[in-house]
């Protein structure tokens, strides 16, 4: 039973048609009926996390996220996302949520993780971190690859949000599971891992209708779009990380 989580669903369902969203969902079948995995997303927009977790709905099951701390603190935010439970992550300190993770997985559940870390400006796949590999690692499951492409024309960093009605079509795309052993190496692992989903990204965008005139700020400018190109973006990136540090007094 799932007394917060389902009716959250249904919640966000109804939303998902009234913004008149058309999702498209390819590679659901990959998505184990029981027993834990790793499901590693791209991240695009803040709404990555509720549309991911659709790849899973033909399974019956349900992704329990790993998100950022500060989403918990919300006074209605926080206590649903407890209600789901979700995993909260001190991007200072992560070695609580990784044995919370890990404790998940050992029971059977689906854990969420982006390993960018945060949202990608340029809508490129950013640097891996390394610790979904690890926790594949050490729970001893399978690592699931996502990849989503449109959701960062919905809302995402720096942009208007659109939450009316927008039509905005939104693909889901889900790899054959990764098996891991203990003794492989999690930097080889993850070049693998990056691989895969560029593949996948590649694939995704290259039958994504065309986008054109105010849409080009959410088309990578590989591709001919506005986005602040990956370098530009690490860059805005690491100034924000700064900024963070600096208001926690690390700086």
């Amino acid at each position: 039973m799932e007394p917060v989580y389902t009716p959250v669903i249904g919640f966000a369902r109804a939303l998902f048609a009234a913004e008149g969203l058309k999702f498209t969902v390819t590679g659901a079948e990959h998505v184990p009926r029981t027993g834990g995995g790793v499901v590693v997303m791209n991240h695009l927009s803040y709404l990555d996390f509720a549309y991911a977790g659709l790849a899973a709905r033909p399974s019956k099951r349900v992704i329990r996220f790993m998100c950022k701390d500060t989403i918990f603190e919300h006074p209605v935010a926080g206590p649903l996302m407890r209600g789901m439970k979700h995993i909260p992550v001190d991007r200072e300190s992560g070695s609580a949520s990784f044995r919370a993770a890990l404790s998940a997985l050992k029971s059977g559940e689906l854990v969420g993780v982006f390993p960018e870390a945060t949202i990608s400006r340029s809508f490129e796949l950013k640097e891996f971190k390394t610790g979904a590999i690890r926790m594949a690692q050490a729970a001893r499951v399978p690592i699931l690859p996502v990849v989503l492409w449109g959701s960062q024309r919905v809302w995402t960093k720096g942009r208007p949000k659109h939450l009316g009605r927008t039509n905005v079509p939104i693909t889901l795309s889900v790899g054959e599971p990764i098996h891991v052993a203990k003794t492989d190496k999690a930097a080889v692992v993850e070049q693998e891992l990056r691989a895969r989903m560029q593949q996948m990204l590649d694939a995704a965008q290259a039958v994504y209708p065309p986008l054109s005139g105010d849409d080009l700020v959410y088309l990578p400018a590989r591709l001919g779009g506005r986005a602040p190109t990956l370098e530009e973006a690490t860059q805005l990136d690491a100034a924000d990380v700064a900024a963070r540090r600096a208001a926690k007094g690390l700086a």
